[in-house]
């Protein structure tokens, strides 16, 4: 430091002629791109109809989201009953259209490996609304995994369980799209996806490995035009039947898993359904047969301590 002080004390301290600088171009940023396309008429539409259609329901005092109470008791008769209806009988076929429901018996099916679930939207979500789809899913999927014992994991990072939100404008074009989420799946039920009657609020589609019984894959659909309780109405029945509770039955209640409406969210009914199917005394890929007399143990048991 000190022979740099000295060196700077004996140097020539004249200032040199200034150097023209020149000024940097003036540049125009580049506009940023809205990720949001304008829906067309047809979604729209659709969104006016789905607003009417949960007016209409909760007038009739249906879409409740209570989860069941003094009014609706079931029994450990009615608790097995239902299990084996709704979680040993598919709604539709494995190559459905899904024009119309069409229950075929099933073995127990469910998942064995851990679930990675990733969101997805289509271009018309608007983006605020994306954000409360995210939570809505990633809490849900939290209560899922707390009842079935299931790890499952919000990530983008090779998922196994993709949620979708898409416009009706979105699903027409998403095609291709799914073909790469489901690489085995039938045309015509790519069909029946892009081209979904109105009356169809949402669906899932499960995969396994040929000849198995554990889901290796699923893909469930929540359309963008629903107003907030129906859009949670089918975050809750789908990723539910997603976990393999995959059928309705009229004479279950409370449930979800009625056509009937009366519910919207999960309950306790439901949570019960779930824990019996993941219940260690149950085996993927038994036959009702074999699955139904156990499910009566289960079902007497937890209500025998109160779960009700």
């Amino acid at each position: 430091m000190l022979t740099l002080a000295v060196g700077l004390m004996g140097c020539d301290l004249r200032t040199p002629p200034p150097v023209p600088v020149t000024p940097p171009p003036i540049t125009t940023p580049e506009p940023l791109v809205d990720p949001v396309e304008e829906p067309s008429q047809a979604s729209k539409d659709l969104t006016t109809y789905y607003a009417r259609l949960q007016n209409d329901l909760l007038t009739q005092g249906l879409l409740r989201g209570d989860g069941g109470g003094a009014d609706t008791p079931f029994s450990d008769t009615q608790l097995a009953r239902n299990f084996v209806r709704i979680a040993l009988f598919n709604e539709y076929r494995d190559d459905s259209d899904f024009q119309r429901p069409q229950a075929t018996i099933s073995n127990l099916r469910r998942w064995t490996q851990p679930i990675r679930m990733s969101v997805e939207f289509g271009n018309t979500v608007a983006l605020a609304q994306r954000n409360v789809d995210e939570a809505s899913v990633s809490t849900y999927a939290a209560r899922l995994s707390r009842v079935s014992g299931v790890p499952i994991r919000m990530t983008d990072r090779n998922p196994n369980f993709h949620v979708l939100f898409l416009g009706e404008d979105d699903r027409r074009g998403y095609g291709d799209r799914l073909r790469e989420l489901i690489p085995n799946i039938s045309d015509a039920t790519v069909r029946s996806f892009v081209n979904l009657p109105r009356d169809q609020l949402c669906v899932v589609i499960g995969t396994f490995s040929p000849g198995q019984s554990s889901y290796t894959k699923a893909v469930a659909m929540i359309r963008a035009e629903h107003p907030n309780l129906m859009r949670s109405a089918c975050i809750h029945e789908e990723l539910a039947q997603g976990m393999g509770l995959a059928n309705d039955s009229p004479g279950a209640r409370p449930s979800i898993f009625n056509d009937d409406e009366e519910f919207a969210l999960l309950t306790i009914h439901d949570e019960l359904l779930l824990r019996m199917l993941y219940d260690p005394r149950l085996q993927t890929g038994m036959t009702p047969a074999t699955a139904a007399p156990i499910a009566r143990v289960i079902a007497r048991d937890y209500l025998a301590v109160g779960a009700s």
